[in-house]
């Protein structure tokens, strides 16, 4: 039954007081008190019930199985067994004022034991803080422009001579290494004039340009020719591979046996052939097509953020404190373990701590709102994931890694939780796609080097901004002007 309280509060307990009351005694924004008072007598009942359980089940030195006398049985587990009840009177009192008030709650409720004897009442506060009421827009009132990228042939040209160059072979020359060279040397590394492991090799095969060593050791080797030598000066980057070579400034001893020059492929059907194509023409289609597929996906990632920041700013509710201080937790928790391999983001350089805390905690709370909000639109809509969803989820991670999807495709299926991982990004998509039918769309034809451009400037900026999930606490991403430390992007 429901009964007002005496004090005008409002008792949840549905049982009644002989066993369980509980009752709400403040509401303030998304926080909820209770009081809970669990009668003395349920208690003794639920621990002679569990005592008289184990005295049918267990064996003691002495006794035949179920048949130890309930005063041992007491004497041996009544610790152990007011715990768990305790703990189930608990669990049960979070239930009734959850379900008897209708409330969502955003985060495990905190207990605080008040009252408590043996053979006396329980008496413990609960506080519960809530998921915010949402009213969503119309999101017919949301006005975006999508950018729909014109592929010059100039473009599949440039792709085409990459391939070409790729494939190419290269001959040596008699004259001074530039960029773009393949130089054949000897090197020996040393730190503090000794050489160290790994830091040698001989006839070793360097394009010049290629960045695939160290900074500053390939710009030091142009200009050389065959026969030179050189002593040249580097520093490890922070956070380099080998701990004992971080930061660290080391030499290298170079010797040049051959500059060569690269020789591109020549742009026809046989490059095609070579690369796993019928023909050049059929080879400038493939190029088209992934160009296409990635124009398409940086459009799609721009008009997203663009969405996420318009339903930011059409909507204003309240965001439970425990979600935002759970999120800034895990984004510093990041910022401190990139700090520890020497990953720092350059616009947080300069900045004291207690200047990037509030930072990030003001994205936290832009995160968490964005998510709430996501989560909101898909359950009021009944947006769900099929498998048909996940399936098409991994088979395009798959093709992220060509000629390594078997691998891709077998991780998944030995890895239930990774396939669970990727429900929460396909959830949002969805509720994205949902929200975009939704809204005043439209398209407008832009070049694609300017798409390409806004993209890689919106990713020098982007961070892992909100959460969303079919059950309204995963994640999604919008792109502020702030950047959170993060591992992987979510986008």
């Amino acid at each position: 039954m429901i009964r007002a309280g005496a004090t005008g509060c409002n008792p949840l307990d549905s049982i009644g007081d002989r066993l369980m009351q509980v009752t709400e005694i403040n509401s303030d924004g998304l926080r909820r008190d209770f009081k809970v008072v669990v009668p003395a007598s349920h208690l003794d009942q639920r621990m002679q019930d569990k005592l008289t359980q184990l005295a049918g089940t267990i064996s003691l030195p002495g006794f035949r199985p179920g048949k130890v006398p309930l005063a041992i049985v007491r004497k041996k587990y009544s610790s152990s067994v007011l715990g768990e009840i305790l703990e189930a009177a608990v669990n049960d009192a979070i239930g009734k004022a959850v379900e008897s008030s209708g409330l969502r709650p955003a985060a495990q409720p905190k207990v605080e034991i008040t009252s408590f004897a043996e053979g006396t009442d329980l008496e413990f506060d609960l506080a519960i803080e809530v998921m915010p009421e949402i009213t969503l827009v119309d999101f017919a009132t949301i006005s975006l422009v999508r950018d729909k990228a014109i592929i010059a042939d100039a473009e599949i040209d440039t792709v085409l001579a990459g391939v070409a160059e790729r494939n190419g072979t290269t001959e040596a020359v008699e004259r001074a290494a530039a960029a773009g060279d393949v130089v054949v040397i000897d090197f020996l590394g040393k730190l503090n004039g000794e050489p160290f492991p790994g830091g040698a090799a001989e006839r070793y095969s360097l394009k010049l340009g290629s960045n695939t060593f160290i900074p500053g050791f390939e710009d030091q080797l142009i200009g050389l020719s065959a026969g030179d030598t050189k002593v040249i000066d580097v520093t490890f980057p922070e956070g380099y591979g080998n701990e004992s070579l971080s930061g660290q400034p080391a030499t290298f001893d170079i010797t040049v046996h051959e500059v060569q020059a690269s020789k591109p492929a020549e742009i026809d059907d046989e490059l095609a052939k070579a690369v796993g194509m019928e023909s050049l023409d059929a080879l400038k289609e493939a190029i088209r097509a992934e160009v296409g597929r990635d124009l398409t996906t940086a459009s799609r990632l721009k008009v997203k953020r663009a969405l996420l920041d318009a339903l930011a700013a059409s909507h204003d509710f309240p965001v439970p404190v425990s979600m935002v201080e759970s999120e800034f937790e895990a984004i510093w928790k990041q910022l401190e373990e990139g700090r520890k391999a020497g990953q720092v983001d350059p616009a947080d350089e300069g900045k004291s701590d207690d200047e990037l805390k509030a930072e990030y905690r003001t994205l936290s709370e832009r995160r968490v709102r964005l998510g709430l909000l996501l989560a909101e639109v898909g359950r009021v809509n009944a947006v769900t994931v099929s498998q048909d969803d996940i399936n098409r989820a991994i088979l395009n991670e798959a093709r992220a890694y060509p000629g390594q999807e078997h691998l891709v495709l077998q991780y998944y299926q030995k890895n239930k939780d990774a396939i669970e991982s990727l429900r929460a990004p396909v959830y949002e998509e969805k509720v994205v796609d949902f929200i975009l039918e939704k809204a005043s769309v439209t398209d407008r034809e832009v070049a694609a080097e300017d798409l390409r451009r806004e993209h890689a400037e919106a990713e020098g900026t982007a961070t892992d901004e909100a959460t969303s999930s079919e059950s309204g606490d995963e994640e999604e991403s919008p792109k502020p002007k702030k950047r959170a430390p993060r591992k992987k992007s979510a986008e």
